[in-house]
């Protein structure tokens, strides 16, 4: 059953066209992704569809009796409630039949204890069932385990439920509405960028509810793992117009370049044709006979009236990022022993983490995640030496120049222009070397002189990772970079960072960036850093590993009597003792081969690489290509041997 059909939809501010005569329709349970270039107008289509907007042409239409909840941006609360007040608000109406069912159940037990009895006690009882009933049937029995449940979910313990929602951050506050809209229940609900501000835990039951959620969805979202998850259709808004596809936003863009590609080849091969006539028409006119001049007559004729194929329209210009070094670092680049930090002083003190231990290489990509509040941007301050530890020591390299990107963006200054940010910084280049740099960054003409403070998320977002690259910096800090990005900017983003030759470490939810970048996963915890090479998958699977064996053994502990010291016998003592301290001796004998083995490769690679940038070396194409071919043999051969060292780790 269609829930909502749109026809010629348009919207204009001005002379700028945002959504030009855009057609679709929405199926009852549909789970609709919409994607599009910052700025595309997706946002525009939620708030025309929502009521919040008029349109300018066109029409859309709703089916009879549905409800709408719209998650925007940035909230719209007014409210000084505190956020149970807020939450209970949703429910006012259960607590109106609670206590009309209460007074009716004292009335009904008053006329009992009198021995009344008669068709008003009856109609009285009937009553009382009806409303059990109705009650029942809005979920009064579960609503109070229901809100408890979302509110959790979302990260918000028993400790918030008495804050006032005034004093909360904006990423609460965004958590907030939406586990507000997630209680109403709408029919169909619209979520614009939900997954902003959720750590990695709460995405994963975001997407199990949206899955199971009964009604029909709307999103906008950047994120390509959470849409995968979630959405069965995909709405692309391109260049004013709105583009259906059916599955997952993996299947869009396979469908998109079959799509692009196919219609590429129909306008060519027509193009061709279209040639190959022309030249015929022109060859019968030259010969200059009355039966070829008909026949030319007559391929006009036909020309005339084909019908054109359209010229796919040119994609969109692509930011063009390339990190580079101005020098490289030494090999080891930072080493933590023991760090700790926690802010507050006695009943008040807040621990973020404790006993961080981490050594991290020249080349390495690592992504830290965790929970929000668990102090990931903290330990990046104090990675650049920002903020001081609480405890234990820091060691940074030889030669390392820190980059770093802010996810808040205070590193800008809003009352500059755009090119005003850029000079401030890198006041060697002329202002129009530095137009130039913008308009790879898609800052171009009158663009440029945009004051820092009107610019969008996204803008913000590509204007910092400028000043990044200009920076040369060989190790780059990164604090949830792609939040603001556009799918084609985080695209060409990641290559970017695949293509960089320095270190990179970067804080980040983004599941799909999570799979493409790292090389290893650092997971925080109040208690330490867990290490884990290679991706977010692997990561995950190996985290199950772990949790099982952890329940298998403690399952087998339980079944296990334990036996007493008392039936054991001296010998059987002396025996299990030598076993336990050769296992320890085999096991240290190989941590230190595996040690001294991963030393050895980081030494060659050094040599190799040092060889590599000599001057005759750089020239002699056969050599280069040899060595070339040695330096990734033996970073695979290191990576498996960081493998092994870390299972003997976890032994």
């Amino acid at each position: 059953m269609i829930i909502l059909s749109a026809k010629d939809l348009t919207k204009t501010y001005g002379v700028d066209v945002i959504l030009q005569e855009v057609s679709f329709h929405i199926n009852e349970g549909d789970r609709i992704g919409i994607i599009g270039a910052n700025g595309a107008g997706k946002t525009t289509l939620l708030r025309l569809l929502s009521g919040e907007l008029p349109h300018d042409g066109g029409d859309f239409f709703l089916s009879a009796d549905t409800t709408i909840g719209y998650l925007k941006q940035s909230d719209n609360f007014q409210s000084e409630n505190t956020v149970i007040e807020e939450v209970e608000a949703i429910f006012s109406g259960m607590e109106q039949m609670e206590r009309e069912m209460l007074e009716l159940s004292s009335a009904i037990s008053e006329k009992a204890q009198r021995g009344e009895s008669g068709p008003e006690v009856d109609r009285m009882l009937l009553r009382y069932d009806q409303m059990q009933e109705e009650y029942r049937d809005k979920g009064g029995y579960s609503y109070k385990s229901e809100i408890n449940g979302i509110l959790s979910s979302m990260a918000f313990g028993e400790e918030f439920y008495g804050k006032k929602i005034s004093t909360l951050s904006g990423g609460e506050r965004t958590r907030l509405a939406l586990a507000c809209l997630l209680l109403k229940k709408p029919d169909l609900l619209f979520l614009d960028e939900p997954t902003n501000h959720l750590d990695i835990g709460t995405l994963k039951w975001l997407e199990q509810y949206l899955k199971s959620y009964k009604g029909t969805i709307l999103l906008v979202s950047h994120d390509r793992y959470f849409l995968d998850q979630t959405v069965n259709r995909i709405f692309e808004v391109e260049n004013h117009k709105l583009y259906t596809y059916e599955g997952s936003y993996s299947a869009y863009a396979e469908q998109k370049k079959q799509r692009r590609e196919a219609q590429m080849r129909k306008y060519q091969n027509q193009q061709k044709e279209i040639a190959r006539q022309e030249e015929m028409i022109r060859r019968f006119k030259q010969r200059g006979t009355e039966k070829l001049a008909k026949r030319a007559a007559s391929r006009e004729k036909r020309l005339s009236a084909m019908e054109l194929e359209e010229r796919p329209e040119a994609l969109r210009g692509k930011m063009k990022l390339q990190f580079h070094q101005n020098f490289k670092s030494g090999n080891d680049v930072l080493l933590g022993e023991g760090l700790a930090k926690s802010f507050g002083y006695g009943s008040n003190e807040k621990r973020l983490f404790r006993n961080v231990d981490f050594d991290i290489k020249r080349g390495e990509r690592i992504c830290v995640v965790g929970p929000n509040g668990v102090g990931k941007t903290t330990l990046l301050k104090i990675l650049m030496g920002d903020l001081e530890p609480g405890q234990g020591r820091l060691k940074v390299g030889h030669n390392v120049d820190f980059g770093y990107y802010d996810q808040e963006q205070q590193l800008l200054s809003g009352s500059n222009t755009v090119l005003e940010e850029l000079h401030d910084a890198y006041r060697l280049y002329t202002d129009t070397e530095l137009r130039s740099i913008l308009g790879r960054f898609l800052f171009q003409g009158d663009q440029v002189f945009l004051q820092v403070s009107a610019l969008s998320g996204g803008e913000k977002a590509r204007l910092s990772l400028l000043k990044l690259m200009l920076s040369g910096a060989n190790v780059l800090i990164l604090d949830e970079p792609t939040n603001h990005l556009d799918i084609e900017s985080k695209e060409v983003f990641e290559d970017a960072l695949l293509d960089f030759p320095g270190t990179v470490i970067v804080v980040s939810h983004d599941r799909y960036f999570l799979n493409k970048i790292p090389t290893r996963i650092f997971e925080l915890g109040q208690e330490g850093i867990t290490a884990f090479l290679g991706t977010y998958n692997y990561y995950v699977e190996k985290k199950q590993e772990i949790e099982s064996g952890k329940k298998y053994l403690e399952e087998l502990s339980a079944k296990e009597k334990p036996v007493s010291e008392e039936k054991r016998s001296v010998s059987e003592e002396r025996r299990l003792k030598k076993e336990q301290e050769a296992k320890e001796r085999r096991l240290k004998r190989q941590q230190e081969q595996a040690e001294q083995k991963i030393e050895a490769l980081e030494t060659e690679i050094s040599r190799v690489e040092e060889e590599m940038c000599q001057e005759a070396v750089m020239t002699d194409h056969v050599k280069l290509r040899e060595l070339s071919g040695k330096l990734d043999e033996l970073k695979e051969e290191l990576s498996e041997e960081y493998e092994k060292w870390l299972e003997l780790q976890e032994v």
